[in-house]
């Protein structure tokens, strides 16, 4: 099939599946302002704009560590059954206002319960608010790997219990370094009884071999994994790369998150293509929205102008995103179908 011509492309009107966006870091800036003048918490700007601009100065720090520190707010801000609705459904609408037929959001519930909000009232809420909104949605709750095994555990049993509800998946998020994914094997063993999609946070503020550690554990898509390119050597990449492709391993890459953190110089030197180009299974996701200021459809964008992104690869990207995707079959599908009778009336 002949695909649109470079340059030409409407990005918001093609059909994209996004699987990889914190819904706390992904809040509107006007809604974080609400919700923080609601609670009376101290917010370093005056207005929207603002906030947004401050959140992005601190993300886009070179460091992993620092840029989680904006969740420090957003969490707090959050920590109501009403506040999870809204921002569950205002992602849903703005990621489907983008063009997206398909997407997956993920939280740490356990994150609110020190602001006196029950995980089980967080997890309700999300998918309340996620289930407002008319585009096909799941949600994936996370662990933090900076907290013990027992508090992952009970992460997975939560995801477990509202497995039939809409929670799609499980994953272990938070600092890397230092925290390698084998010490929560038990939850990832309780998540994958339940039938749950298992995903891990992986190789991106640490080694390319974390990438392979979490699947040893059970993951079979990879939060990020962008150092799996960036090997010791020819030898270990060659084998890194060989196991991941054996395993049907699926990278969730967020381009500029990677750069805001540190993990890649620019998004010139992005690894995405190199990933694709080597066969394996990769998708071009958001990460967190009000961190990076970004939306879906500029990242493909920005790829397409640092990166020489293609139109045929941008298309392969979203390929491997709708196949995945945690959500059923039929959703898969009808997302499938969206994207190629994009590309008929695109190439018209």
């Amino acid at each position: 099939m002949t695909h649109p011509t470079p340059g030409t492309v409407n990005w918001p009107s093609m059909p994209k599946a996004l699987l990889h966006e914190h819904l706390d870091g992904g809040l509107r800036a006007q809604t974080l302002l609400d919700l923080c003048a609601e609670r009376g918490i101290a917010v370093p700007a005056g207005s929207a704009a603002e906030l947004a601009q401050w959140m992005q100065s601190n993300a886009n720090s070179g460091s992993l560590v620092r840029y989680l520190q904006g969740f420090a707010l957003t969490v707090e801000a959050m920590a109501s059954a009403a506040a999870c609705q809204r921002v569950a459904f205002e992602a849903a609408e703005d990621a489907l206002l983008d063009g997206c037929v398909l997407a997956e959001f993920r939280m740490a519930p356990l994150l609110l319960e020190p602001f006196g909000i029950a995980p089980e009232a967080v997890v309700e809420a999300l998918l309340s608010g996620l289930k407002e909104s008319r585009l096909a949605s799941g949600l994936i709750l996370c662990a933090m790997r900076t907290d013990t095994p027992e508090a992952s555990l009970r992460t997975a049993r939560l995801a477990a219990r509202y497995s039939d509800q809409g929670v799609v998946g499980f994953d272990l998020a938070g600092a890397e370094l230092n925290y390698p994914p084998g010490s929560h094997q038990a939850a990832y063993r309780v998540a994958r009884e339940a039938g749950l999609g298992l995903t891990c946070h992986a190789g991106e503020a640490d080694l390319g071999s974390r990438v392979l550690e979490a699947a040893q554990i059970g993951a079979r898509r990879i939060g990020h994994g962008v150092n799996i390119m960036a090997p010791p050597d020819d030898a270990t990449g060659a084998a890194w790369l060989a196991e991941a492709r054996a395993l049907n391993l699926h990278f969730e890459v967020c381009p500029s998150s990677n750069v805001h953190t540190g993990t890649v110089a620019s998004l010139s030197e992005h690894p995405i293509r190199r990933m694709l180009a080597a066969g394996l299974s990769v998708s071009c996701s958001t990460d967190n929205r009000l961190m990076s200021g970004v939306t879906l459809s500029e990242e493909f964008s920005s790829l397409e102008q640092h990166l020489g992104l293609s139109i045929t690869e941008a298309v392969r990207l979203t390929r491997h995103a709708i196949r995945a995707s945690f959500l059923d079959e039929s959703q898969r599908l009808k997302a499938m179908q969206a994207l190629d009778q994009w590309l008929v009336r695109s190439t018209a």
